[in-house]
């Protein structure tokens, strides 16, 4: 799946051995460099992610006494694994590393772990019919000066028929977004800021194991499980922050690195009660349900992938990249779809759906060589609660000012917070990550 067509220039600067796009600081200025910068105090970072594990890294690094509360009972995120379903372990989670130009394309290098270009080819289900080819070109919402409105509206506006709406929904999901609430105008604002590369990759092991060795593994005795949040009061000196059990923690700087989704619930009470600014650009943010539905068959009978499904917009082939005998393909389920398999509420029930209409498209062949399923229903998460990011109608300067700094005590990260036009990626939540503890060390 391409993420972006953008390719632009970008100067790096040095920060220890990590690479980082100029991008996401203020400047190039000789203040970001860590090594000339120190901080005293402790630290907290609330969320185990990728943001919060680069994040504890960083401050390792430096020296920085921190500390990491993840609320559920394992770390990654949005990042995950599953071992067994496969003769390959399976990303449940974030799996394409969409460009090389960023920190972890860098460490990549540095590292000499093994990625594959994803250059798979695109069918279409289109009219009944499968396709390589298509009466019109749908892929028309990376150009500048869209209007605000939905991508659904756009492509009509523009002479995509009824026919290609579900086509449009797979661009759309890949947003992580229904295609009635993308919006045209401001994702094409974020993709002119998108300078990590125009190919995707994807890891021979996982991308759950390449955040895992990198980071998790150097700060696993700073990282605390099952410790959900509830408050943060950062009205005196120190911050007190307290956890679902009524545990206290105290700390002089707190990196906030939760879902947008989270955030929006307004799950997490803040004392003194956040700016109307700050929760206003909160509730612009889209973040909606999101699936991935991993289909076994002992019989290869799909092309690499599919979009135009009206149950699942985009079906792809999980073992390109792979070291595999297996036939694994993905049903890459978002928005108004995810929501809909979400609501017939059972596992049986939506591999049941997915593989009817796989029979459709391929004269019943799902059900003739169907094996096994294993359902990763993100919206079902309660400390993550759907997919990833997207910038709605009307989203506007939202995505700055949610990731704006609170008195220099608290700080935001994670994809959401990337204001570069990486949002929705991990190398996009690593980098917010670095900025969040730029920005503290220097605000000291």
């Amino acid at each position: 799946m391409k993420r972006s067509d953008f390719i632009l220039k970008s100067c790096l600067l040095t920060a220890g051995s990590i690479l980082v796009p100029s991008t996401i600081l203020n400047s190039c200025r000789k203040d970001s460099f860590f090594d000339q910068e120190e901080f005293k105090g402790s630290v907290l970072i609330i969320g185990a992610g990728a943001a919060g594990l680069y994040a504890g890294y960083l401050l390792r690094s430096k020296g920085i006494s921190f500390q990491i509360l993840e609320a559920s009972d394992r770390i990654g995120g949005r990042l995950g694994k599953l071992s067994g379903f496969a003769d390959y372990d399976v990303d449940t989670g974030a799996q394409w590393l969409h460009g090389t130009n960023n920190i972890l394309g860098d460490l990549i290098l540095q590292t000499k772990t093994k990625i594959t270009i994803d250059d798979s080819s695109m069918s279409y289900w289109f009219e009944n019919n499968m396709v390589t080819e298509l009466p019109k070109d749908p892929y028309i919402f990376e150009h500048k000066n869209l209007p605000d409105i939905s991508f659904k509206d756009y492509a009509h506006q523009q002479g995509l028929d009824n026919s290609y709406d579900q086509i449009v929904e797979a661009i759309a999901g890949d947003q992580g977004a229904s295609a009635s609430l993308l919006s045209a105008y401001w994702n094409s604002k974020d993709e002119e800021n998108w300078v990590s590369g125009d190919e995707d990759f994807k890891f021979s092991d996982t991308f759950f194991d390449f955040i895992h060795q990198q980071f998790a593994q150097t700060i696993v005795n700073q990282i605390n499980l099952n410790k959900p949040v509830v408050s943060i009061d950062y009205s005196g000196t120190q911050i007190q922050v307290t956890d679902q059990t009524g545990a206290e923690y105290f700390c002089d700087k707190l990196i906030v690195t939760v879902p947008i989704s989270i955030l929006k619930l307004n799950e997490i009470q803040f004392n003194p009660a956040l700016p109307a600014t700050k929760t206003d650009a909160f509730a612009r943010f889209g973040m909606g349900p999101g699936m991935k539905v991993f289909l076994k068959f002992n019989v290869k009978f799909f092309p690499e992938n599919t979009y135009g499904g009206s149950v699942c917009a985009a079906y792809l082939d999980d073992s390109i990249g792979k070291t595999t005998n297996d036939i694994v393909l993905i049903a890459f389920v978002m928005g108004d779809q995810a929501a809909n398999l979400h609501a017939l509420g059972n596992d049986a029930a939506i591999t049941n759906a997915l593989i009817q209409e796989l029979d459709l498209m391929f004269n019943g062949q799902a059900s003739l060589y169907f094996m096994q399923s294993f359902v990763q229903d993100y919206t079902d998460k309660p400390f993550i609660k759907g997919a990833y990011s997207y910038s709605t109608i009307g989203m506007d300067n939202a995505r700055q000012i949610a990731a704006e700094p609170i008195d220099n005590k608290v700080f935001f990260a994670g994809e959401a917070m990337n204001i570069n036009g990486h949002h929705q990626t991990v190398h996009g939540a690593v980098e917010s990550a670095y900025k969040a503890v730029l920005d503290l060390i220097t605000s000291s």
